[in-house]
């Protein structure tokens, strides 16, 4: 099997699809597209999404923390804190297991949430440190954003630039193989991509303002955050090339590594669906926060584009994330 998540159609096959209980407080329960689960507890709502981080060798506790805690943002909801699972190789140190802590909990106070519990351990199970969290968050009972309310016609919004966790992680696991292909000014703004990876504020405007969708681009980058709104909302979609901001940094990087940026992982990018654009565009911006109009939501679901040059290409499902095909000139 290939790296990185599991093809929409097994996922639905071997996963999703052998879920047998359906519980009456599960207002929000899984599916492809939905990163998060929305649990009734009266007043309130409890939200909870859970990422791995396997793909990074660098930041894995800032990005640790970011992600999950994205999720819960793009449901419009309040992160509150976060369990933590350290899987540490035998080949790992006491100080390392202390220096990850030290990211994680700098992460967090950063967002303003708790660290919960979880769980540590060494093992030969892994070759590396991997890092898994489940965020918790709450909002108001029917106050919360899913990935499948996109409606036809809707415009849809990023935020920020595409690729920003994707450029970080590759300028710092490869810098040395980047010099000389790149100035060092940019392979360091790369690297500080790592600092504009959540989208707290985004999920918060979008939550206020009631906008139909929103979804956190991670693994599979915008192209994967897109098609998976659009399947959960049985939608089409077209994008327009041309609208997609990308940074010089991010298409560099991608050249060098013969990598598609559309499809490299993106936290710190929101992928938002509304029917209003200039108050959405308004509010972002007026939190300094640079918002992008790329397209529109189709009523076809079989009709998803990206226009490239006055042409019509077809989007493929979400496969594994550009950040593990990465190649090296010999």
């Amino acid at each position: 099997m290939k790296i990185g998540k599991l093809p929409a159609e097994m996922l639905n096959k071997n996963i999703i699809g052998k879920i047998r209980v359906k519980r009456p407080e599960v207002l929000v329960h899984s599916g492809i597209g939905e990163d998060c689960s929305v649990i009734n507890f009266g007043n309130d709502c409890c939200v909870l999404s859970s990422d791995p981080i396997t793909g990074s060798g660098s930041f894995i506790g800032r990005l640790a923390v970011n992600v999950s805690c994205n999720d819960i943002a793009a449901s419009g909801a309040e992160p509150l804190g976060i369990l933590v699972t350290i899987m540490a190789p035998e080949s790992c140190s006491e100080e390392d297991i202390f220096e990850l802590m030290n990211e994680i909990n700098d992460a967090a106070s950063i967002i303003n949430i708790e660290v919960l519990g979880g769980h540590t351990e060494v093992t030969g199970a892994v070759n590396k440190m991997v890092v898994s969290t489940t965020a918790v968050g709450k909002g108001p009972e029917g106050g919360y954003i899913t990935s499948s309310g996109a409606k036809r016609g809707d415009y849809i919004v990023v935020t920020k630039s595409i690729g920003l966790e994707g450029t970080s992680i590759l300028a710092s696991d490869h810098e040395k193989y980047l010099e000389g292909r790149m100035s060092r000014d940019q392979i360091e703004n790369a690297k500080s991509y790592i600092n504009k990876i959540s989208v707290i504020k985004e999920g918060v405007i979008g939550g206020r303002l009631g906008v139909s969708s929103m979804h956190d681009a991670t693994e599979g980058g915008l192209l994967g955050a897109v098609w998976e709104i659009a399947e959960a909302s049985n939608k089409g979609f077209e994008l327009y090339e041309d609208n997609i901001p990308v940074t010089s940094e991010t298409r560099n990087i991608c050249s060098i590594f013969g990598i598609d940026p559309l499809r490299l992982l993106s936290s710190g990018m929101m992928v938002i669906t509304a029917k209003d654009l200039a108050p959405l565009q308004d509010a972002l911006k007026n939190q300094g926060i640079d918002s992008s109009n790329i397209g529109r939501i189709t009523g076809c679901s079989k009709r998803r584009v990206i226009i490239k040059g006055g042409q019509e290409i077809n989007v493929d499902p979400p496969q594994n994330d550009e950040l593990f095909n990465i190649k090296f000139d010999k």
